[in-house]
Parts: C-alpha cells; structure tokens; sequence
C-alpha cells in the first residue's frame, strides 16, 4: 500500500489535485500527520467529506473496514496538529475526532453520499472514526523579516488559546459532552506542542545568537529562559489536567493565559526593536 499510496501522491501533486485510476473522479486531498513513534511526516491520499464548519473537512478512518485504526488516526490523536493540501492549496489544522451522536450523525451523512463506507463498518467491530479537520487561521503580521515572524507566531499562540480558553469555559454536559471533550483536548494538545516547539527554538538559537550580538541583553535572556521554564511547567500540568477537564483545568487554562500574555508582550516590547534592527 505504500508503495500505491505514493504513486498516487506524486500524481496528485503532478495534477493539482487531480489522480486517474480507482480514484478518476474523486476528490481527494493529502493529509500529512506526525508519526506518533518516529516523529518523522506521514502522508497519505484520502477522500473527504465538507462539513458544518467554516472551511472544514471530514476524513473517515476506515482503512477498508480492517479492525484497526490507520496509522494516521493513532498519529493525530498523539500529535493533532496537521497539514492538509486540496490541489490548489495546502494548510495546517487541528483534527478533531467526533463521537457520540455528533459522530452517528456525521457517519450517517458521508454513508448517504458514500455507501462503501457503511459496507466497511458492517464488517468490523470497531467504531470507524470520523475527523473533522480544522483549519487554523493564520495571524499575518504587517511587516516582514525576524521581527515580522516572531509576531505571526506569537499571534497563533493567542488565537489558539484564546479558542481552548473558550472551549473549557463551555463546561460541556449531556450528549455533546464527549465531542467538545475531545475539541477541547485537541486544540489545548496543539496549543501545548505548538508553543513547546516555540520556546525550544528560541532557547537553542534565536537567543544565544541575539546575546552574541547584545551581551548586554544577558540578563533578559535569562529571565526569558526563566518564564519559559514556568510556562513550561504550567503547559506539563494541562496536558496532564487533559484526562479530567472538569478538576480545575479551566483554572488552569486561565493562568496559562495570565502567564502567557505578561511573557509574550515583555518579550516584543525588548525584542522586536532589536530584530528590526538587524533588518535594517
């Protein structure tokens, strides 16, 4: 199969989306997860489904009815944050297995459009998953180079928790408990690894490079490492909180916010005039 699937990958990004074979016809789309295990890119061609939301898509687990979950689903359960290309575009977003009634509903809506996928739960006694595929939206900064990046990512950092900020004050109850459970543990997961691959980059490179050019700055640097390393333990106590959001987690959700905030908008204040500069 991986061999086919990377045929079909090639053709596909050879004809801006488009592919002939079993799949003449149909529209599909790259789905490129991170592998759980190897930490290494995993992409593979799926068909989809439009769903409820703004710009979302819908991916079925069914590995053609086998009794286990692809690959992929185990990958963006571990890691949810994911990038999608249509053909004529490709962007990153957030995975969000539905369950419960929301997940029937939206199973019995791909089945009407698709019956083989009803043929392929017939034949298994797992629950074939739906994902609805969440786009982020990108928070363009207004000016260019270093200084420009690091406002873009500092930007996705706010939206995305102000979103699981949102999530966790709903308090979800009754059927919609386990579909919001699991919106709010994806996105707060890709907020997590989002902002831990952030600071680890900062703290490897743009930091030690900075203090080289500005040792005067020294100080700052190590009180920045210092926050980083609260928020650090902060983002370890949600991911832990994650398997009982009612214990104290929205609690928590806002002192990340409070911390996060103070840090993010020292940093710009000491650090984008000097990122400017080198621009200059």
């Amino acid at each position: 199969m991986s061999s086919f699937n990377q045929s079909v990958i090639e053709e596909f990004r050879a004809n801006a989306g488009r592919v002939g074979g079993p799949f003449e016809g149909s529209e599909l789309i790259l789905l490129t997860t991170t592998g759980a295990r190897s930490g290494q890119p995993h992409t593979v061609p799926l068909g989809f489904a439009r769903g409820t939301g703004d710009g979302e898509l819908l991916v079925v687990g069914s590995s053609a009815g086998a009794d286990r979950h692809p690959a992929w689903y185990h990958n963006l359960l571990a890691l949810p944050l994911v990038q999608v290309e249509t053909g004529t575009e490709e962007y990153e977003a957030v995975a969000v297995p539905a369950e419960g009634a929301r997940r029937d509903e939206l199973f019995a809506r791909i089945v009407q459009a698709e019956p083989g996928y009803g043929e392929y739960q017939a034949g298994t006694r797992r629950v074939i998953p739906v994902v609805a595929l969440q786009r982020t939206h990108e928070v363009p900064s207004q000016e260019g180079g270093i200084a420009g990046k690091l406002l873009e990512v500092h930007g996705w950092l706010r939206a995305q928790l102000a979103l699981v900020r949102e999530l966790a004050r709903a308090e979800p109850s009754g059927a919609g408990a386990a579909s919001l459970g699991l919106q709010l543990r994806q996105h707060c997961l890709a907020f997590c690894h989002s902002l831990e691959f952030h600071h680890r980059s900062e703290d490897a490179g743009l930091f030690p490079y900075l203090e080289q050019q500005h040792p005067h700055m020294r100080e700052f640097f190590r009180r920045i490492g210092a926050e980083h390393a609260t928020i650090a333990r902060l983002q370890e106590e949600l991911v832990r909180a994650l398997d009982a959001p009612g214990a104290g987690f929205s609690e928590r959700v806002e002192r990340m916010s409070r911390e996060l905030e103070a840090h993010l908008d020292g940093e710009e204040a000491r650090l984008l005039p000097v990122l400017r500069a080198l621009e200059a």
